[in-house]
Formats: structure tokens, sequence, C-alpha cells
């Protein structure tokens, strides 16, 4: 039998594939049926847990991407009127986002479709299997979600 470290590497590595797996199933799964990116999804999902919106930092901090790449993003949302900028009151450095009233039903229409994707993707795993899976990864040192 291979060494706990080994084995826990194996699972390492299993786990990494799967999820890249996974990924890029949903990149392409958003490109072809939403016309839209991953990154763009993920922008809008932080927005739409934050209704009154973020600063652009503190997007960037929550989606753990550079100011540059978060920006990038609101800009073509902004451009597509799905989100609007708004700069703060009191700190004349810091823009807020927040989605739009389009943007938040389309973001809707978005996290319906992939929730049922997702839930396709992983639908060879039972009720017992999820449990074990949360589990083991609640359980897992060193990670934090």
């Amino acid at each position: 039998m291979k060494p706990l470290s080994k084995r826990r590497l194996v699972a390492w590595v299993r786990l990494l594939a799967v999820t890249r797996a996974a990924e890029n199933h949903l990149r392409e799964f958003l490109r072809v049926n939403h016309a839209t990116t991953l990154p763009r999804f993920d922008v809008m999902a932080a927005l739409y847990r934050h209704r009154d919106g973020l600063t652009m930092g503190e997007l960037s901090r929550a989606l753990l991407v550079s100011n540059g790449n978060a920006t990038a993003v609101v800009d073509r949302l902004e451009h597509d009127r799905l989100v609007r900028r708004t700069p703060s009151r009191t700190d004349r450095r810091a823009v807020g986002v927040a989605l739009t009233a389009a943007g938040v039903a389309r973001f809707e229409r978005l996290a319906a479709d992939h929730e049922v994707e997702v839930d396709r993707l992983f639908g060879a795993l039972s009720t017992r299997d999820l449990d074990t899976l949360n589990d083991i990864l609640t359980r897992s040192k060193g990670v934090t979600a």
C-alpha cells in the first residue's frame, strides 16, 4: 500500500482534475448557451450576494483577482447595462459597483441554468456521496471556504 502522503497527493491531483474539468465545462456551457463568460458570471454572482454593491477593491478581494481584471469585466458589464458604478460619497478614490435591475434579472436566469448544469455534471453522486464529500472537504486542513 502507498504511504499516506502519496495517497493524499493522488487525492489532490484527482480533486484538481475534477475541478478543472467541471470549470472548463461550465465555461463552455456559459459561452455556448448564454453568450457570456465565467468571469462575468462570477462578478455578477458576487454582486448578487451583495445587493447594496461592493467597492471595486472589495469585489477584487471577493473574487481573488487583481483590480485590473475586475475592472475589465465590470467595464463590459457596465457597457451592457448590467451593472452601474457609483462614486463613493466618503472616499474620492473608491467606486462602488452594483447590479442594475436588468443585471439582477439576467443573473437569476444564468444562475438557474448554471445550477441545472452543475446538477447534471454531478448527477452520479448520491445524497450520501455528497454528504461524505462535503464532510471530507470540511475536515481538510489548510483549506478554507
